[in-house]
């Protein structure tokens, strides 16, 4: 059971559906702060985020975020300052119970942040082949967090590609991993995703209403992807008064 203090509120992400696991993994041990990106082998183009959060739940192996790539939906099943359970068990959530293994890996707990991402999709097609809606906000959550948006142990292996070795050293760094890169786990997603992708990810640029005065001297906004140049050089929303 989760025991000990309420979490931080900010440990639940603003405006995202919680579907509250009542386990979890224990108390983080500390470290370097990363991510991990898991597959769950589901189509989300046939299984819903509540559906697979509810079986993950039941199996008692939740991860902290699931989410839908095509669509942006997401659930939250635990607070960001408690450890998941995902990390070590079958990937795909069709295993029955009696199939999961009964020890959780300690990598679960290391890291003072081990936010596991259960993806609707497969490793056989890399999600980073679909819209990924939502993706900017999860990434900004992270951010605040002070996650590093660096890969360590570089790209995950491709679905067909040979297992490639899962180094302590990387891990220790922090950061974002694939489960394929995890030490003491047997996961094979998820799969050849374009990091880059990931790594550069921004924000959606909110347009303003069209009765909303025009600020004088103001900037005029662009839509769509911006070049981390673009970023760093645009003015702060609190120079411009919003």
């Amino acid at each position: 059971m989760i025991v000990g203090e309420e979490p931080l509120a900010d440990a639940w992400m603003p405006g995202v559906r919680c579907i509250r696991a009542e386990t979890d993994g224990g108390q983080l041990g500390g470290g370097a702060p990363r991510v991990v990106w898991l597959t769950l082998g589901a189509d989300p183009r046939t299984i819903s985020v509540c559906s697979a959060a509810q079986r993950l739940i039941q199996e008692n192996r939740p991860c902290h975020l699931v989410w839908d790539p095509l669509t942006g939906e997401l659930a939250q099943l635990l607070p960001i300052v408690r450890a998941g359970c995902t990390l070590g068990t079958p990937e795909n959530i069709e295993y029955a119970p009696d199939k999961l293994p009964h020890r959780r890996p300690g990598v679960n707990r290391e890291g003072r942040l081990c936010v596991q991402i259960g993806v609707l999709g497969s490793p056989r097609e890399p999600f980073t082949s679909y819209q990924m809606l939502g993706l900017g906000e999860i990434l900004a959550w992270l951010d605040s967090w002070q996650v590093p948006r660096r890969w360590p142990a570089g790209a995950p292996a491709p679905f067909r590609a040979a297992t490639r070795a899962r180094s302590r050293a990387h891990w220790a760094l922090g950061g974002h991993f694939g489960a394929s890169q995890v030490p003491e786990c047997e996961s094979i997603g998820p799969g050849g995703i374009d990091i880059d992708q990931i790594a550069t990810a921004d924000m959606p640029v909110r347009e303003l209403p069209l009765t909303e005065p025009a600020l004088a001297g103001a900037v005029p906004i662009r839509l769509g992807p911006r070049t981390p140049h673009q970023i760093q050089a645009a003015p702060s929303l609190s120079a411009a008064g919003v």
